[in-house]
């Protein structure tokens, strides 16, 4: 199994990435802020403004270290890896799975299940701690109309109908996720799904760490040698890492969701940690940023065990084990994808 390694975080505007022997050091000023061996590393995610230095670049590239660059409110700009790797033929079958819409829908429906049971788990948790065991609210509704659009999707037709089962289980779900925020609800609530820009700070939160979830499930699958952005159910756009969304989508809830719930209920965020740009969208300010981070590292470090391999391994390693398991599928080795259903 793979060794857990640390992400570098770089949340200072100012920072400057450079190269010392074989070792990253931040910079800011001019003055040193941090230093850490390369090999000590699996990725570096950086806000700001400054870059980094070509030597660094190198060493990060020879040592599959993936940089994701992100502006200073968390909007991703670019990603930096290493070469190809991976087996060719590995890459080519999935180019050919890709092309043929039938093969696509049944991935893609098999994404969307993790996704759907996974978000019902989210609701049914909450109704199992918060409710009396007669409850009958809206969160009873959206927990039965997940459960069956998860038989739905067994008899998909086309990626058009898994869409809709997708948008229709989506709309469901979020329209009771402020039921769910318990806690200083003058600053936290939620009437919908804001992306571009987020509109309040429970949107800004979910947009966070999606983004962050984004870095994690694109470089699980260039390490075990599969293209993330030729997808299944995100189809080609130039720029778009389509199979790295696909792989997200069944761990937003187990991996997202519940933090930004945690996070609230538990008064580890509060609203003096968002700010209001004037476009109107809503970000989160560098303390907030460097809170949830903290909160992020952490929860990779939890062990949990992998319901397929029945093995323990600690949540941060998901995206690269279900990224393993879809290049064992896709080279053959396995008769179906099995998607991650948390218990």
């Amino acid at each position: 199994m793979r060794k857990l390694l640390n992400v570098l975080y770089v949340t200072s505007p100012d920072a400057f990435l450079s190269k010392d022997g074989e070792n990253v050091v931040v910079k800011i000023e001019e003055q040193e802020a941090f230093r850490t061996p390369v090999h000590y590393l699996e990725g570096i995610v950086t806000f700001g403004y400054k870059g980094a230095s070509p030597a660094m670049l190198r060493m990060c590239s020879d040592n599959n270290v993936a940089i994701s660059f992100l502006s200073n409110s968390g909007r991703f700009l670019a990603q930096l890896t290493g070469p190809v790797k991976g087996n060719v033929l590995l890459r080519r079958t999935q180019y050919r799975l890709a092309d043929n819409l039938d093969e696509s829908t049944r991935l893609s429906a098999r994404f969307i299940m993790g996704k759907l049971a996974n978000s019902r788990n989210v609701v049914r948790r909450f109704m199992s701690d918060h409710c009396s065991p007669d409850y009958q609210g809206p969160g009873r509704e959206v927990s039965w109309l997940l459960a069956i659009n998860l038989g739905r999707l067994e008899r998909c037709r086309d990626l058009d109908e898994v869409r809709g089962i997708e948008g229709e289980s989506a709309r469901a779900y979020f329209s009771v996720f402020d039921d769910m925020i318990l806690c200083n609800k003058e600053h936290f609530y939620m009437q919908g799904r804001s992306k571009r820009p987020p509109l309040d700070n429970v949107n800004a939160l979910l947009s966070f760490l999606y983004t962050l979830l984004a870095h994690e499930a694109r470089a699980a699958l260039e390490t075990v040698g599969l293209d993330p952005f030729v997808g299944f159910l995100h189809r080609d756009r130039p720029g778009r890492p389509g199979l790295a969304l696909d792989l997200m989508e069944e761990l937003r809830a187990y991996m997202a969701d519940r933090m930004v719930l945690n996070l609230i209920n538990r008064g580890q965020i509060t609203g003096s940690d968002f700010m209001r740009k004037e476009t109107g969208g809503i970000i989160l300010k560098p303390d907030g940023r460097k809170t949830v981070l903290e909160a992020w590292q952490k929860r990779k470090a939890d062990q949990i065990t992998h319901p397929f391999l029945e093995e323990k391994i600690p949540v941060g390693l998901l995206p690269y084990v279900q990224a393993m398991l879809l290049a064992r599928h896709i080279r053959g080795d396995l008769e179906d994808y099995p998607p991650f259903f948390w218990k």
